[in-house]
Parts: structure tokens; C-alpha cells; sequence
């Protein structure tokens, strides 16, 4: 056929070049499915298993990641909390501006716009005014949170008690006319049950201290507790209202709650200051032996040696960076998997935080506490699992603000 058209086309006076057909990609697809192969059936489904394993790897690469930042980032983030509150309980305060500020800071990278001076940001998709009642919740959420540290609050009382906010979330969902289902309910009764259980066992186990020590109240802790989850469920439906108006504009949330909540600060600050210096005055962390610098000039072991960095003032650091890495891990995940995805490794996520805790430093829970505990998270889990089967009753939103610690 060619040699005719090539013919037909030198009369014309006109040169036909043929085409050329490259076979190779189909054959080497079809070699892939171990269609026409004469190798054995175990040389096919070993060539199929590699190049399956070669083409999903930067899927499996980022599921690694987001895992990776978050329980790296938060289960990180509890042991560095713990560290400091275990010899400063009082410092909560200093720890959440820490925290706030650096995510304003990095935040503005995302906000940042070069063609609009002076702030250099881009414009809002939210209105300021919107914002402002959610930054307030945000602000004394937080503030409450990690001041319970300063009455005799356990961190993993603190992770137990937080994971049950599915108790005022179902009740201020509820007042503001949002219907659950019977398992959610069934669900929420039996986190309110556990937590009960935990708090309880746990405050018995802390007379005797109490009495000995002269500790702050437990009672007033757990006040504080239950006060921040009430204020949380209200956020969470004001924060859902604003994202059904104006679009899930979570990066924003996230900037703005904290940049404009800094000001709020100012009345702390003499007591941040002393927080500071009681971290500044603590032990030195533990630095490698004057013999593992023994290849080194003898100038420059002097100088390592003279290294003084306070312990607490590098768990703070080690706070805020694991802080940041959990926020977005969190949010990477949320993302890119279903909220049913989320709400498990959340879940696993906490409890994992919770055995950590207990192993790394020796925290003893009595048998009803673990109880609690148990019945906290399979309740958890069970109100996310339901909320997520009934998206029109129940919406599931995720946060930055849940990946707080705890």
C-alpha cells in the first residue's frame, strides 16, 4: 500500500513520507498485564507487583507524610507539653502566646501578597467582622485549656477529657436546631458516662495529695475543662455557618485567629515575663560527654562545653514546631481523605498520645480512670463513625483547632 501511494505521489510530483508506527508502549502495557508473555506465571506477577509498587509510590509517600507529621507532630507535641508542665504547671499561658505567635508568623506566608502594600496581604474572603467573635472563642478556648495545667490537671486527664467535646457539641447542636441520630446519642451518653468515671476515679486518687501538698483544687481544673468544651462546641457551629456563607477558607481561620488575637495578650504579659525567667532559670539540657568531642581541637570542646541551653526553653521550642507540624498534618489529611479518615486516625491518634504519656513519664492511672478512658474513645469513635454515615444530620468538619494537643 505504501509502495502505491508512494507512486501516486512521485507522479504528482508531490514526496509522501510514511508514517511510523512505534508499537513499543502498547507492547510493554500489554507486557505489564502479562498479556502475550511467555515468561512463567511468577515472573509475570513479580514484573506486575513492581511496577504497581513503582507507580503508587508517591501516593504512598504522602500518606506517609500526613501520618507522619501528625503523629510525629502531636504525640511529639504531648511529650514536649508534659516536659514543661511537669516542672512549670503555670506556664500554660506563656506557652499558648508562644504557640500563637509562630502560627501567625508562618500563617502570613500564606497570606502574604507582594502587589498590595503596606501589609502586603491578600484580600479577605471572610469579612474582619465575621472573624472577630471566632477569634475571641479561639483565644479564651486555648487560654483555658492549657491554664487547667496550673490545678493539679494530669495530661492524661486532660487528653480524656478533651476527647469527650462530642458531649457539647451534641448539646449546643441541639439548642442552635440541629437533629442527631439515636447511635449519636447512644454515643454522646456513653462518652458523658466514661468521662464522668475518669474524672471521678482520678480525683480520688488525688485526695491524699491534695490534703499533703496543698495543691490547687481539682474540682476548679475540671470547671475549666468542661467551660473550654462548652465554648469549643460554640465555635464549632459558629466556624460551620461561616464556611457554608462564605467557603471553607480554613488557611484564613487559621492566620487570622491567631494574628489578631496576640493583642489580647497585653494583660498577661507580667506574667508571661515571670513564666519566661522560671524557664530561662532551669536546668541545662543534657548535652553530649566532654569524651564524645574527644577527635575535636581542644578550643572547640571548650566552647561546646560552654553550651547553656535551659531544658524548658528547648521543650517550649520543641512545642511550638510540633505544634505546627500536627496543625498540618491535620489539615493535609483533611484535605486529601474522607472525614471518616480523619476522624479514626484523630481518634488513634489521641490514644496513642494517652499511652505515650503514661509510658514516658510514669503516670499511673487508677483502674477507673483506664475505664473511663476506654469507654471515652470507643464512644468517640462511634459518634464519628455515625456522624459521618448521616452527613445531613451531623457535619464533621476539621480544624486546626482540633489538633490541639489532647
Amino acid at each position: 500500500m505504501l509502495r502505491d501511494l508512494q507512486a501516486s505521489a512521485s507522479s504528482d510530483g508531490d514526496v509522501i513520507v510514511p508514517k511510523v508506527i512505534n508499537a513499543a508502549p502498547s507492547l510493554e502495557k500489554a507486557e505489564m498485564y502479562g498479556i502475550d508473555d511467555q515468561r512463567p506465571a511468577s515472573s509475570r506477577m513479580m514484573a506486575l507487583a513492581g511496577r504497581i509498587f513503582i507507580e503508587t509510590i508517591p501516593q504512598w509517600l504522602a500518606a506517609g507524610g500526613m501520618l507522619a507529621l501528625i503523629f510525629g507532630g502531636c504525640c511529639s507535641n504531648v511529650f514536649a507539653l508534659e516536659a514543661i508542665v511537669k516542672v512549670e504547671p503555670d506556664s500554660g499561658t506563656l506557652l499558648t502566646f508562644v504557640q500563637f505567635l509562630f502560627v501567625a508568623v508562618t500563617g502570613y506566608i500564606s497570606q502574604f501578597d507582594q502587589d498590595r502594600p503596606p501589609l502586603f496581604l491578600r484580600p479577605n474572603r471572610v469579612p474582619i467582622r465575621r472573624w472577630m467573635f471566632n477569634i475571641l472563642l479561639f483565644f479564651t478556648i486555648n487560654v483555658l485549656n492549657n491554664h487547667a495545667f496550673s490545678y493539679n490537671i494530669s495530661v492524661p486527664i486532660h487528653i480524656i477529657l478533651r476527647s469527650g467535646g462530642s458531649i457539647t457539641t451534641l448539646a449546643a447542636g441541639f439548642l442552635w436546631g440541629k437533629r442527631f441520630s439515636r447511635i449519636q446519642v447512644i454515643a454522646v451518653t456513653l462518652l458523658t458516662i466514661g468521662v464522668i468515671i475518669a474524672a471521678w476515679s482520678d480525683q480520688q486518687s488525688k485526695k491524699d495529695v491534695q490534703t499533703s501538698q496543698e495543691t490547687p483544687p481539682f474540682s476548679t481544673g475540671l470547671g475549666i475543662l468542661f467551660l473550654a468544651q462548652v465554648l469549643s462546641a460554640i465555635m464549632g457551629l459558629y466556624t460551620e455557618e461561616t464556611y457554608k456563607e462564605y467557603g471553607p477558607h480554613w488557611k484564613e481561620n487559621l492566620f487570622y485567629s491567631h494574628l489578631l488575637a496576640l493583642p489580647l495578650f497585653l494583660p498577661f504579659l507580667p506574667a508571661m515575663r515571670r513564666q519566661f525567667l522560671k524557664l530561662a532559670a532551669s536546668a541545662p539540657l543534657g548535652m553530649p560527654s566532654y569524651e564524645s568531642f574527644s577527635n575535636l581541637p581542644v578550643d572547640v570542646r571548650e566552647g561546646l562545653n560552654r553550651i547553656y541551653i535551659p531544658s524548658q526553653l528547648a521543650y517550649l521550642v520543641m512545642n511550638v514546631l510540633t505544634q505546627y507540624a500536627c496543625i498540618r498534618g491535620v489539615n493535609l489529611l483533611a484535605s486529601a481523605a474522607s472525614a471518616l479518615t480523619v476522624t479514626i486516625v484523630l481518634n488513634v491518634r489521641k490514644l496513642v498520645s494517652l499511652l505515650l504519656s503514661i509510658w514516658l513519664f510514669g503516670n499511673r492511672l487508677s483502674p477507673g480512670t483506664l475505664l473511663g478512658a476506654v469507654i471515652v474513645f470507643f464512644a468517640g469513635g462511634m459518634y464519628g463513625l455515625e456522624g459521618n454515615k448521616n452527613p445531613s444530620r451531623s457535619r464533621h468538619r476539621v480544624s486546626a483547632s482540633n489538633s490541639k494537643v489532647g
